[in-house]
Protein backbone atom coordinates (compact mmCIF):
# COMPACT_ATOMS: atom_id res chain seq x y z
CA UNK A 1 0.00 0.00 0.00
CA UNK A 2 1.59 3.68 -0.54
CA UNK A 3 2.40 5.39 2.69
CA UNK A 4 1.87 8.86 0.72
CA UNK A 5 -1.16 10.97 1.39
CA UNK A 6 -2.44 12.97 -1.55
CA UNK A 7 -3.76 16.18 -0.42
CA UNK A 8 -7.45 18.03 -2.20
CA UNK A 9 -6.62 21.47 -2.63
CA UNK A 10 -8.64 22.29 0.01
CA UNK A 11 -6.41 20.08 2.89
CA UNK A 12 -3.35 21.41 1.02
CA UNK A 13 -4.75 25.28 1.22
CA UNK A 14 -5.64 24.68 4.77
CA UNK A 15 -2.37 22.68 5.94
CA UNK A 16 -0.48 26.22 4.19
CA UNK A 17 -2.24 28.68 5.89
CA UNK A 18 -1.54 26.90 9.25
CA UNK A 19 1.95 26.92 7.97
CA UNK A 20 1.78 30.89 7.54
CA UNK A 21 -0.22 31.60 10.60
CA UNK A 22 2.36 29.95 12.45
CA UNK A 23 5.35 32.37 11.21
CA UNK A 24 6.35 34.95 8.24
CA UNK A 25 7.17 32.62 5.28
CA UNK A 26 8.52 33.67 1.92
CA UNK A 27 7.11 31.93 -1.51
CA UNK A 28 10.28 29.94 -1.69
CA UNK A 29 9.68 27.80 1.74
CA UNK A 30 6.00 27.43 1.52
CA UNK A 31 6.40 25.80 -2.03
CA UNK A 32 9.00 23.57 -0.62
CA UNK A 33 6.86 22.86 2.46
CA UNK A 34 3.95 21.54 -0.59
CA UNK A 35 6.73 19.92 -2.84
CA UNK A 36 7.61 17.67 0.77
CA UNK A 37 3.78 17.06 1.39
CA UNK A 38 3.36 15.98 -2.35
CA UNK A 39 0.97 18.09 -3.36
CA UNK A 40 1.08 18.63 -7.13
CA UNK A 41 2.50 21.34 -8.83
CA UNK A 42 -0.25 22.92 -10.16
CA UNK A 43 -2.08 22.56 -6.91
CA UNK A 44 1.07 24.37 -5.65
CA UNK A 45 0.87 27.20 -7.79
CA UNK A 46 -2.93 27.65 -7.08
CA UNK A 47 -2.41 27.44 -3.27
CA UNK A 48 0.46 30.08 -3.33
CA UNK A 49 -2.27 32.15 -5.00
CA UNK A 50 -4.82 31.37 -2.59
CA UNK A 51 -2.19 32.71 0.38
CA UNK A 52 -0.96 35.62 -1.49
CA UNK A 53 -4.63 37.21 -2.46
CA UNK A 54 -5.96 36.11 1.66
CA UNK A 55 -3.04 38.02 3.26
CA UNK A 56 -1.29 34.73 4.21
CA UNK A 57 1.85 35.17 2.23
CA UNK A 58 3.58 38.46 1.64
CA UNK A 59 7.39 38.77 0.57
CA UNK A 60 7.40 42.00 1.55
CA UNK A 61 6.40 41.93 5.46
CA UNK A 62 8.17 38.83 5.56
CA UNK A 63 11.58 40.45 4.52
CA UNK A 64 11.30 43.06 7.10
CA UNK A 65 10.34 40.33 9.74
CA UNK A 66 13.29 38.78 8.44
CA UNK A 67 15.64 41.49 8.82
CA UNK A 68 14.39 42.87 11.98
CA UNK A 69 14.65 39.32 13.80
CA UNK A 70 17.72 38.63 12.72
CA UNK A 71 19.27 42.36 13.44
CA UNK A 72 18.13 42.84 16.55
CA UNK A 73 18.60 39.03 18.23
CA UNK A 74 21.46 37.23 16.31
CA UNK A 75 23.24 40.73 15.34
CA UNK A 76 23.89 40.41 11.83
CA UNK A 77 25.16 42.78 9.57
CA UNK A 78 23.56 43.76 5.90
CA UNK A 79 26.22 41.39 4.10
CA UNK A 80 24.81 38.64 5.57
CA UNK A 81 20.86 39.73 5.95
CA UNK A 82 21.31 39.98 1.86
CA UNK A 83 22.93 37.10 0.91
CA UNK A 84 20.14 35.20 3.35
CA UNK A 85 17.07 37.18 1.64
CA UNK A 86 18.64 36.18 -1.89
CA UNK A 87 19.02 32.27 -1.22
CA UNK A 88 14.97 32.62 -0.44
CA UNK A 89 14.85 34.19 -3.74
CA UNK A 90 13.50 37.50 -2.60
CA UNK A 91 13.69 40.62 -5.18
CA UNK A 92 16.83 42.64 -4.83
CA UNK A 93 13.72 46.24 -4.23
CA UNK A 94 12.31 44.04 -1.79
CA UNK A 95 15.70 43.40 0.07
CA UNK A 96 16.67 47.42 -0.17
CA UNK A 97 13.37 48.59 1.55
CA UNK A 98 13.74 45.82 4.35
CA UNK A 99 17.27 46.90 4.83
CA UNK A 100 15.92 50.47 4.86
CA UNK A 101 13.96 49.88 8.07
CA UNK A 102 17.66 49.78 10.61
CA UNK A 103 18.72 53.22 10.93
CA UNK A 104 22.30 53.92 10.53
CA UNK A 105 22.70 55.16 13.94
CA UNK A 106 21.22 51.55 15.06
CA UNK A 107 23.17 50.04 12.90
CA UNK A 108 27.07 51.32 13.55
CA UNK A 109 25.76 51.31 17.64
CA UNK A 110 24.94 47.71 17.43
CA UNK A 111 27.94 46.48 15.21
CA UNK A 112 30.56 48.56 17.95
CA UNK A 113 28.75 46.67 20.74
CA UNK A 114 28.93 43.42 19.28
CA UNK A 115 32.89 44.46 18.13
CA UNK A 116 34.08 45.63 21.69
CA UNK A 117 32.25 42.89 23.22
CA UNK A 118 33.79 40.14 21.53
CA UNK A 119 37.34 41.81 21.19
CA UNK A 120 37.12 41.04 25.20
CA UNK A 121 35.88 37.61 25.24
CA UNK A 122 38.53 36.68 22.87
CA UNK A 123 41.23 35.03 24.97
CA UNK A 124 44.61 35.39 22.98
CA UNK A 125 48.08 36.86 23.90
CA UNK A 126 48.56 37.38 20.05
CA UNK A 127 47.18 40.70 18.77
CA UNK A 128 47.90 39.29 15.43
CA UNK A 129 45.94 35.74 16.22
CA UNK A 130 42.78 37.99 18.24
CA UNK A 131 42.61 40.60 15.10
CA UNK A 132 41.80 37.71 12.76
CA UNK A 133 39.70 35.90 15.49
CA UNK A 134 37.76 39.32 16.14
CA UNK A 135 37.57 40.03 12.29
CA UNK A 136 36.46 36.45 11.42
CA UNK A 137 34.00 36.47 13.99
CA UNK A 138 32.75 39.79 12.82
CA UNK A 139 32.76 38.94 8.64
CA UNK A 140 30.79 35.79 9.64
CA UNK A 141 28.13 37.90 10.96
CA UNK A 142 27.70 39.91 8.25
CA UNK A 143 29.24 43.22 8.36
CA UNK A 144 30.79 45.09 5.60
CA UNK A 145 34.54 44.42 5.30
CA UNK A 146 35.83 48.24 5.55
CA UNK A 147 33.51 48.56 9.14
CA UNK A 148 35.28 45.07 10.42
CA UNK A 149 38.97 46.13 9.65
CA UNK A 150 38.90 49.64 10.30
CA UNK A 151 37.62 48.17 14.02
CA UNK A 152 39.45 45.71 14.45
CA UNK A 153 42.86 47.93 14.43
CA UNK A 154 40.77 50.36 16.26
CA UNK A 155 40.51 48.08 19.02
CA UNK A 156 43.66 45.46 19.14
CA UNK A 157 46.93 47.63 19.26
CA UNK A 158 49.15 46.89 16.34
Amino acid sequence: MDSHKYYTLKEAIQKAESYCAYQERCHKEVRQKLFNMKVSSDKIDSVLVHLISHNFLNEERFAETYVRGKFNIKKWGRVRLTAELRRRDISKFIITKALSQISESSYLSTFHELAEKKAESIGEASPIKKKRKLADYLLYRGWESHLVFDKVNDLIGK
